[in-house]
Parts: C-alpha cells; sequence; structure tokens
C-alpha cells in the first residue's frame, strides 16, 4: 500500500492552522496581543505597528511587525500560527504596491506614512 506523504502532512496541518486571525497584507497597521511567560508569571503583551512583510502559507506563514516608539525603531518576526497570539487586530488597511516595504526601514516620523485604504473600529 503506498502513502503520499504530502497528503498527510497537508491533513495534520489542517488541524493545527488557526482559523481567528484576519486576513491582513503588508502595509497594514495591526495590533498584536502576545503571551510572554516569565517564570509562574504570564502576561499579555500588545504591540502595535505597520506589517513590512507577509511571507509563506498555510502552517509556515509569517510576518514582520515595525514600530516606532520615542523615535527608535524595532521590527517583530511572528508565525501567525504560533500559540502565544491570543489575537490580532487590523487597525488601518494601508495602500501599497509592494509585498516587502523595506525601504520603511529609512523613514521616521512623517515620511514613514502610508496612504490609507479603509479604516476598521477597532480601538
Amino acid at each position: 500500500m503506498k502513502i503520499n506523504k504530502q497528503a498527510l502532512i497537508n491533513k495534520v496541518e489542517a488541524t493545527q492552522i488557526r482559523n481567528d486571525i484576519p486576513a491582513f497584507n503588508s502595509g497594514d497597521e495591526v495590533r498584536v496581543h502576545f503571551k510572554i511567560i516569565e517564570g509562574a508569571k504570564a502576561r499579555i503583551q500588545k504591540l502595535q505597528g505597520i506589517v513590512i512583510r507577509v511571507r509563506g502559507g498555510g502552517l509556515n506563514k509569517t510576518f514582520i511587525l515595525r514600530r516606532e516608539t520615542l523615535g527608535i525603531n524595532s521590527e517583530f518576526s511572528f508565525n501567525v500560527n504560533n500559540p502565544n497570539i491570543v489575537k490580532i487586530e487590523v487597525i488601518k488597511i494601508g495602500k501599497v504596491r509592494r509585498n516587502y516595504i523595506s525601504y520603511m526601514r529609512n523613514r521616521h516620523g512623517k515620511s514613514a506614512r502610508i496612504k490609507s485604504g479603509i479604516k476598521t473600529d477597532a480601538k
């Protein structure tokens, strides 16, 4: 009996893919609620920023979040199906022409703005 390995892998991965994550693309402003475990305590940290890149698909889908706080830029790379992500909210839909907006790394302040598409109600 021949076993189709890829069909078996797809079946196992389908049980691990999260369905509660909204659709978002690069250029969108999102807020990620991330669970951080420190010793015996756990807390939820909110990170809000612009999505620079969305890559992959299925179980391997990842995105890079860029935020600016007090003039200091930081980037976070997340796996979309990570169980430590409690919730992702799409704040603003951005209008960009590229999938990977790496040119945002050189911009600060007003020049780092992205044209807005549709605003959502999340606060």
